[in-house]
């Protein structure tokens, strides 16, 4: 089970960035009362006692972008929304009910997660009286009054977060290592377009169920197809082929985009295609950042290996070529198949399925922390300013993608450079070697604590307390 996402949404000027850095403790998303301001979905990872989860800022619902962004902010909104394990709906206590309040209430009615009902800027208790006006706006979520300027009720939204996230499961808090009984796993074939994922999936069916055709593009929307491999069940999700966000010639085209972007996102392991007499292009860049931004498992599958051998290729160069190209994906493993002649396709789905099962293991706390000490052993972290950071003790918070949180004195210390030697060690010595591993370094405090996702921003001096 993944770490859980708390999407924040609401009309602009509601305070939902005011509400991510007030219960993180620290300057995370930026606050302004120009609308608008909040474009890109911002995260931060909280917790609360053993349960972690994922609070999410997004970006005001109806807003026009000053900079014609507006169907990008509205797609960020869409993406967060889609990945919802429970949604912060905030109004304005002060304002009262909007026309726009009401729009967003009905726009959210379409997603079957919980939800809560935040009544913001509730600055003082003269505004109790009148919070039974929003109530329509979810008649299910519970509500809770908050007011970040006067520090009103953080602890009870925080507790109320935690109380309507989905059920733990029951696998995840063990500490022995190990899987639940297997889940079907789903495929997505993504890749540009005329690569031969539509001649790839009619290889796993066995059946003409995709259309396939040399003319580039003539997928246009995702298809589900399930199949049978030495009695296990899978589900490939077939995608249109993707081209230059230029090249996109009209809605098709661009939904085509989209629609990759869904799959991926639905996905347990991505299969990036790419053509075998072809060098990586832009949009071959585009998918694989989506792939790196979801965490997704991934193969990077070249196809079309028969003409590539006709040219005197080999696994070994494009092997070395994608390493190269990307650089940070080195433990991403690479196939050579033939789909029109169902060559390798077996060894692949095979290959998928270690990656896989890589992705939902969990490591025991203390193997864990023996891995993190031989790392410090082996490269001790530098020192700066005079100080060195200091890691205390490592745990496996998560499965899909491995999440892992490491206990340290002082995570600002941390250098990018020692960052990626880490994840570089625990790919090598974690039964994680070919899947990604998100990993956050916290401070002492549960207000300090730092992701590796986040922004560092400067610390504020501390005041001392003052003796009675």
């Amino acid at each position: 089970m993944s770490v859980p996402k708390v999407v924040i949404v609401g009309r602009p000027n509601v305070g939902k960035s005011s509400l991510l850095n007030w219960q993180a403790g620290k300057l995370v998303s930026v606050v302004d009362p120009t609308a608008g301001v909040t474009r890109d979905r911002v995260s931060y990872l909280m917790h609360s006692g053993d349960r972690y989860f994922e609070l999410i800022d997004t970006g005001g619902m109806g807003i026009e972008d000053p900079d014609d962004l507006t169907a990008d902010v509205e797609r960020q909104i869409d993406i967060g929304l889609a990945e919802a394990a429970l949604i912060m709906f905030v109004v304005d206590g002060n304002d009262g009910v909007t026309p726009l309040d009401r729009l967003v209430a009905e726009r959210l009615r379409k997603f079957d997660v919980p939800k809560l009902l935040v009544v913001n800027k509730c600055d003082s208790t003269k505004t109790d009286a009148e919070v039974h006006q929003f109530v329509g706006l979810a008649p299910d979520a519970p509500l809770v009054q908050t007011s970040v300027k006067a520090n009103r009720n953080r602890k009870d939204l925080l507790h109320e977060i935690v109380e309507n996230l989905p059920a733990a499961d029951e696998e995840e808090g063990r500490e022995g290592e190990g899987l639940a009984a297997e889940p079907e796993m789903r495929l997505a074939i993504v890749g540009r377009r005329n690569v031969g994922k539509s001649t790839f999936i009619n290889a796993l069916a066995q059946t003409e169920r995709m259309i396939v055709s040399e003319v580039p593009g003539t997928t246009r929307d995702m298809v589900d197809v399930r199949f049978e491999l030495d009695e296990k069940s899978f589900v490939a999700i077939d995608t249109p082929g993707v081209r230059k966000r230029k090249s996109l010639a009209n809605d098709i085209e661009y939904y085509g985009l989209v629609r990759a972007q869904k799959s991926i996102r639905r996905a347990d392991v991505v299969l990036m295609f790419f053509d075998a007499t072809e060098t990586v292009s832009r949009v071959d860049l585009r998918l694989v950042d989506d792939i790196v931004e979801q965490a997704k498992p991934c193969i990077f599958v070249v196809n079309k290996w028969d003409l590539a051998l006709d040219a005197e290729m080999t696994s070994e160069k494009w092997g070395e070529y994608l390493a190269r190209t990307f650089s940070m994906l080195k433990f991403v493993p690479v196939a050579c198949i033939t789909a029109k002649d169902s060559r390798n396709i077996k060894q692949l789905i095979n290959l998928a399925q270690t990656v896989f099962k890589q992705s939902r293991r969990r490591v025991p706390t203390p193997r864990l922390n023996k891995v993190l000490q031989r790392a410090v052993e082996a490269n001790p972290p530098t020192s700066r300013k005079g100080k060195r950071l200091k890691l205390f003790f490592a745990t496996q918070i998560a499965t899909q993608p491995p999440t892992i949180i490491v206990k340290a004195n002082d995570p600002a210390l941390l250098e990018d450079g020692w960052k990626r030697y880490l994840l570089n060690f625990l790919h090598e010595h974690l039964p994680f070697r070919e899947v990604p591993i998100r990993l956050y370094f916290r401070g002492r405090s549960d207000r300090d604590e730092d992701g590796d996702e986040s922004p560092k921003p400067r610390k504020r001096p501390t005041r001392a307390k003052k003796r009675s």
